[in-house]
């Protein structure tokens, strides 16, 4: 053969690659209200940017099952591009190939992807449309040589961003990936993970449950915390990546980028005034005060319907990326739990990894109490959030909004905790409880032994009340400030110029040992 005919041979073999699994698998692909996995890498990378690898690949042929079957690309797109002009590597199973199953040679490639993003340290996203481990492959005690996938993806933790997008099933193997990334959206009646399908269920456990029962999105964002937000389609995913990743940078040898920014830096918002109520009892919706504070307005919600008693989003101040941990009111009164205690924990370890500054915004009656939180392991969690924000060398800036009592003052980064500055609003109560509580264990003799205990406790409570201000705090220079409420976007955009160049050095050690 000669040139010609020798490069018309290679574009055929590209063509019947980039079919993927054939007219028909596409078709049903899209019935089932699905993008193909050609299509998704269109929308997410650049024009033109994607550079595929391993597209002539197919399967290993060493199973008897797979003999004469093709497998174009063996199931995975595998490549680099850039989104939003920066770099990015990509995993993506296309279901319409053997249902995206993970073959022999398809994990080489993967293995090809996960070695560029580490090594050229750029963020590493999997779009997940898999039915796992391809089983023909698998079987058997060559087994034995599998695994590396995960303990590569350990150690890009921290290293780069990791995105693992569900775009369909993830089951066994793929249901592993999203739980050792970073984030991890969920496509609302299209995506489902487990360890174990259905069938697997059925003949294990004698369990009849569908995939969505067990492991949709639903279940995932909600209910398990193991997802991070769920989305309405293909295309709401593919942006979610692509906002997610503009609060990051490349990698944690580089600083997140700072974007443009024509909110003033010195704006002051009115209605910071009456958000919050004049009655302590009363709750409010702490969404409201992050974005009259935050530039625009706009936020990126990180596990919006899971421990809802606790916020966590990326927003940005003066431009900068920031990441904000807020008590929510609304839910339990703020209250932290099991968790809320790890929610804040892995989204502090996650900004401290890759140098984006945290904002706390406290608002909290302290941990919850009671046999049940506590048969739940309610010391040991909240003390992941002791550790994380105890081990966070980001600039770190606390807000007292109002209550901040007890341990919940201490993980919503107190004093102790080195922030770079601590304010305090006029309607701050700083304290190791409230004055009910501490009126009922500091005065409980007394109040027993009163003529009238009605009187006598309401006496105590006011007497209490007295030793929680703000300006007690300010006048032993325990905390920074006090300020009006409208001053809080200022004076957080400030402090984060101020602390952009901190340096924090800790004693040599290999890695703490943090509760889990």
């Amino acid at each position: 053969m000669g040139m010609k005919e020798l490069a018309d041979d290679l574009d055929a073999r590209r063509r019947r690659a980039l079919a993927m699994g054939g007219a028909e698998a596409v078709a049903k692909q899209h019935a089932d209200g699905k993008l193909t996995v050609r299509e998704r890498l269109d929308r997410l990378f650049d024009p033109g940017s994607f550079h595929e690898i391993g597209l002539l690949a197919s399967h290993a042929n060493i199973a008897p099952a797979m003999k004469g079957r093709e497998t174009p690309a063996d199931g995975v797109i595998t490549g680099f591009g850039k989104i939003a002009g920066r770099p990015a590597s990509l995993i993506a199973y296309d279901f319409t190939v053997m249902a995206g199953s993970m073959g022999r040679t398809a994990e080489v490639k993967c293995s090809r992807a996960r070695e560029i993003a580490l090594t050229k340290r750029m963020p590493m996203i999997w779009l997940i449309d898999s039915a796992g481990a391809r089983i023909q492959e698998a079987i058997g005690s060559t087994f034995a040589g599998s695994g590396f996938l995960f303990r590569e993806e350990s150690i890009m933790s921290g290293v780069v961003p990791m995105v693992a997008a569900m775009m369909g099933p993830g089951a066994a193997g793929t249901a592993y990936i999203p739980a050792l990334a970073d984030f991890v959206p969920m496509v609302k009646g299209t995506s489902h993970m487990a360890l174990g399908g259905p069938p697997l269920v059925k003949a294990v456990v004698g369990e009849d449950i569908s995939a969505e029962e067990l492991g949709g999105s639903r279940i995932h964002t909600e209910v398990s915390g193991v997802a991070d937000l769920e989305v309405a389609d293909d295309a709401a995913c593919l942006e979610a990546i692509k906002a997610y990743l503009s609060y990051f940078p490349g990698s944690n040898l580089e600083q997140p980028p700072i974007a443009p920014c024509d909110d003033p830096a010195d704006r002051r918002d009115e209605t910071l005034l009456s958000i919050v109520p004049d009655s302590a009892r009363r709750a409010y919706d702490m969404k409201k005060v992050i974005a009259a504070v935050v530039d625009h307005g706009r936020t990126f919600e990180i596990k919006p319907g899971w421990a809802r008693n606790l916020i966590t989003c990326f927003a940005r101040l003066g431009g900068r990326s920031v990441g904000v941990v807020a008590n929510q009111p609304m839910v339990l009164g703020g209250a932290l739990d099991v968790d809320a205690a790890d929610k804040a924990a892995r989204f502090i370890l996650l900004c401290d990894a890759f140098h984006i500054p945290l904002v706390f915004l406290q608002d909290v009656p302290g941990f919850m109490v009671g046999s049940k939180v506590e048969k739940q392991g309610i010391i040991r969690h909240g003390a992941k959030m002791l550790y994380a924000v105890s081990e966070a060398t980001v600039p770190k800036v606390t807000v007292v909004v109002r209550k901040a009592y007890g341990a919940g003052y201490f993980v919503m980064c107190g004093k102790a905790y080195e922030p770079d500055l601590i304010v305090a609003w006029p309607t701050a109560e700083i304290s190791v409880m409230g004055p009910e509580g501490g009126t009922n264990i500091v005065f409980r003799k007394e109040i027993a032994s009163a003529a009238d205990p009605a009187v006598e406790r309401a006496r105590r409570v006011e007497e209490f009340r007295k030793l929680i201000n703000p300006y007690i705090a300010a006048g032993g220079a325990l905390i920074d400030d006090v300020i009006d409420p409208r001053e809080t976007r200022p004076v957080l955009v400030r402090a984060l110029e101020m602390a952009s160049t901190k340096k924090v050095e800790r004693p040599w050690k290999k890695h703490g040992v943090m509760p889990v």
